[in-house]
């Protein structure tokens, strides 16, 4: 009976290593209720010339993070970065209005560190963000 569960530990324990190992996170805060904020969706894109080449999507979980939004096969390369949380979406299913219909975040990833975090602490009509670890 036990041979049932191994295989789903075993996908577990994987995905909490890749998340462990992922170079790059975000979390969401709402700042009205102190709250996370759970189903926001985040889009990663690296700057490629004059245009930026998407790498990722996903949505945030219900602690209001994404542990491992870069991408699982790929090296985390020198260069510049964008995080674009689309809160106006997030907003519009929690029947509020909002100043941001999405806050695009770029950051430059030189190489200092292993792992950039980049947390959002959000309201309705302001944003913060900041270099978090």
């Amino acid at each position: 009976m036990l041979k049932q569960f191994l295989p789903l530990s075993t996908l577990l324990f994987t995905s909490m290593a890749f998340a462990q190992n992922n170079p790059l996170s975000v979390h969401v805060l709402n700042l009205e209720n102190g709250l996370p904020s759970a189903n926001v969706e985040v889009v990663l894109e690296k700057s490629s010339g004059n245009h930026w080449v998407k790498l990722n999507q996903q949505f945030t979980g219900a602690n209001g993070r994404i542990t491992a939004l870069f991408p699982e096969n790929q090296q985390l390369e020198q260069g510049i970065y964008k995080v674009t949380f689309k809160t106006g979406d997030w907003f519009k299913k929690h029947h509020q209005n909002t100043f941001f219909p999405e806050v695009p975040v770029i950051f430059k990833v030189d190489g200092s560190v292993s792992h950039y975090h980049i947390p959002l602490l959000l309201s309705p009509y302001g944003y913060s963000t900041y270099r978090g670890n």
